[in-house]
C-alpha cells in the first residue's frame, strides 16, 4: 500500500502543477528553491514572488480582450488594482508596470498616489477610482488629486448622504468632478443581514440621480459600480444580482448618456487548494455577453468594463514558511504540529473569516503521512489551523523526533490582506514578532533575485511602540 505523503498528493491531485514542484525531495515555489531560502534566511519568513502579479494581470486582461473581440463588443476593458489588498510599494509598483489603474479606499490611499506620482510610477492619465466612506479629509485629497491634473479620477458615491459633502467640495473646485454610484446588493440567503451596507438601494437610485445629480454643472456621472462580496461565481445568486444591476445600469444610461463605465468591482477567486477548478474564460465570456445583450436590447451604448482585482492580483504571489518545533500527541487521535510563530498574527484571515490556504510540507515527502492540527506558539486557543478546503482534513508527513532535519511547512497564496489585517510592523498578539519578509523577483534574463525587505521585529522596536523607553 502506498502511504507516503508524496503518494497521497500524487493520487489526490495533478502534481506537479503550476507554481509547485519537487526538486531533490524539496518543494519549490514558482521554480524558487525553498530549501535555499530556509538555509539562507532561517524560519519563519514571508515571501512575495513578484512575477506572479504580472502573470495574473496579463491572464485576466487577455481573457477579457479575447471575449470583447469574440462578441464584437464596442468598448474597452480596464484592469484596476485595489491598494487596500496590499499596500507594499513593491507590490503596487509591480502592478503598475502592467499599466493598471488604481482603486482607493481612504484618505491615506491618496497620499500613497501622491508618492507614486512624484516617483513617476503613477501618471495623470491613470484612472483612479475612489471607494469607501468619504470623510472630509478624503474628499479634500480627491479634489487635490483633480487639481493636480488627474482628470480620470472617479469618486464613487457609497451613500445618499455623501452627495451634500461632495457638492460642497465640487463647488469650490474649478472644474467638473467625475462621480459614480455604487449599487447596494442583496446579500446571500445565509448572510447575517439582507442588504449590503455598501452602496445605495437600487429602488432609490433613479430618483436620487434626478434630484441630486441631474443639472449640477459641477458633477458628471460616469460610472455605475456593482460588487458582490462573495465573489464572481457561476451561481444563480450571482447571475441574478448581476442581471438586476444590468437592468438598473441601462435605465440610468437612458437618463444619463454621460455614463461610460460599468465597474464589476473585485471577486475573482484564487487557488486555495490543489484541486482548485475555476473556468475564468467561461465566466468572463458570460459577463461580456450579458452586458452586450442588455445594451443591445435597451439600444444604449455599451460601457467600458472595469474590474478592481485585489486578491486575484497579489494573493498567489505570497507564502509563509515555518519550522515545526514540536509534535504533541494530546490524546489517542490528535497530533499537533507546533510552528515557530503565531498563525493568528501571520495568517489572520484563517481565524477571522475561516479563509483557507494551500498548506504543503517543504521536505519529508517520502515519509508516511498522518492527520494533524497546526498550532501557533501563542497562548490563545484560536491560534490553530486544522482543515484543508478540499477535503476538510489536514495531512502532513509524519516524522520521528530524532530526525536531524526538522519538518518545514508552508502556507501558500497568502499575499492578500494578511499584512493589512495583522498590522505589519506593529504590536502583535502575545508580542510574537512579525517574521522577516523576503522579496523575490527575476532579472531580464529570468534569473531569480531574492532580497531581505525587512528583518524580524526586535524586542526594542516593539517595546518602543509600547512606550517602554
Amino acid at each position: 500500500m502506498k502511504n507516503t505523503y508524496f503518494d497521497l498528493i500524487d493520487q489526490s491531485y495533478y502534481f506537479p502543477q503550476e507554481g509547485f514542484d519537487l526538486k531533490d525531495g524539496y518543494l519549490s515555489f514558482h521554480g524558487i528553491s525553498l530549501k535555499y531560502l530556509i538555509e539562507k534566511y532561517g524560519t519563519p519568513f514571508k515571501l512575495f514572488y513578484l512575477p506572479r502579479i504580472g502573470e495574473q494581470i496579463k491572464k485576466a486582461r487577455n481573457l477579457f480582450n479575447r471575449s470583447i473581440k469574440k462578441n464584437n463588443y464596442k468598448r474597452h476593458y480596464n484592469y484596476s488594482y485595489c491598494t487596500k489588498c496590499c499596500h507594499f510599494s513593491h507590490v503596487v509598483k509591480t502592478a503598475m508596470k502592467e499599466n493598471v489603474h488604481l482603486e482607493t479606499s481612504s484618505a491615506f490611499d491618496i497620499d500613497l498616489i501622491f508618492k507614486l506620482f512624484d516617483e513617476g510610477v503613477v501618471h495623470k492619465n491613470t484612472i483612479v477610482i475612489h471607494n469607501g466612506y468619504k470623510t472630509n479629509d478624503y474628499l479634500e485629497k480627491i479634489v487635490k488629486l483633480n487639481q493636480l491634473g488627474f482628470k480620470n479620477s472617479i469618486l464613487v458615491l457609497d451613500s445618499k448622504t455623501e452627495i451634500q459633502r461632495v457638492k460642497k467640495y465640487a463647488a469650490a473646485y474649478d472644474g467638473i468632478l467625475k462621480i459614480g454610484i455604487r449599487i447596494a446588493i442583496d446579500e446571500e440567503p445565509q448572510s447575517a443581514y439582507y442588504t449590503s451596507r455598501l452602496g445605495i438601494r437600487p429602488a432609490e437610485i433613479i430618483d436620487f440621480y434626478n434630484e441630486q445629480i441631474l443639472g449640477d454643472n459641477n458633477l458628471s456621472l460616469k460610472m455605475v459600480h456593482f460588487f458582490i462580496d462573495s465573489g464572481i461565481k457561476d451561481t444563480v445568486y450571482y447571475w441574478g444580482e448581476f442581471q438586476k444591476a444590468l437592468k438598473l445600469f441601462v435605465e440610468l444610461k437612458m437618463l444619463c448618456p454621460d455614463i461610460k463605465a460599468l465597474n464589476l468591482g473585485g471577486g475573482f477567486p484564487i487557488r486555495n487548494n490543489l484541486g482548485f477548478d475555476y473556468d475564468y474564460e467561461y465566466i468572463i465570456n458570460e459577463i461580456v455577453t450579458n452586458i452586450k445583450n442588455a445594451c443591445l436590447e435597451a439600444q444604449v451604448e455599451e460601457p467600458d468594463i472595469f474590474t478592481e482585482f485585489g486578491k486575484y492580483t497579489v494573493g498567489e504571489s505570497g507564502a509563509i514558511i515555518f519550522s515545526v518545533l514540536e509534535q504533541k500527541k494530546q490524546n489517542d487521535r490528535e497530533i499537533w504540529y507546533m510552528v515557530d510563530n503565531s498563525l493568528m498574527n501571520t495568517i489572520p484571515d484563517a481565524w477571522s473569516i475561516l479563509e483557507k490556504f494551500i498548506l504543503l510540507p517543504i521536505n519529508k515527502w517520502d515519509n508516511e503521512y498522518t492527520k494533524v492540527n497546526i498550532g501557533g506558539i501563542s497562548c490563545d486557543h484560536s491560534d490553530y489551523y486544522n482543515s484543508e478546503d478540499f477535503n476538510q482534513q489536514l495531512f502532513l508527513p509524519a516524522y520521528d523526533d530524532n530526525e536531524e532535519e526538522p519538518l518545514y511547512v508552508g502556507f501558500f497564496h497568502t499575499g492578500a490582506y494578511q499584512d493589512s489585517i495583522s498590522g505589519y510592523g506593529g504590536i502583535k498578539h502575545c508580542l510574537i514578532p512579525a517574521p522577516k519578509l523576503i522579496i523575490i523577483d527575476r532579472d531580464e534574463k529570468g534569473n531569480a533575485i531574492d532580497s531581505l525587505y525587512r528583518n524580524e521585529q526586535t524586542v526594542e522596536e516593539m517595546l518602543s511602540i509600547l512606550g517602554y523607553k
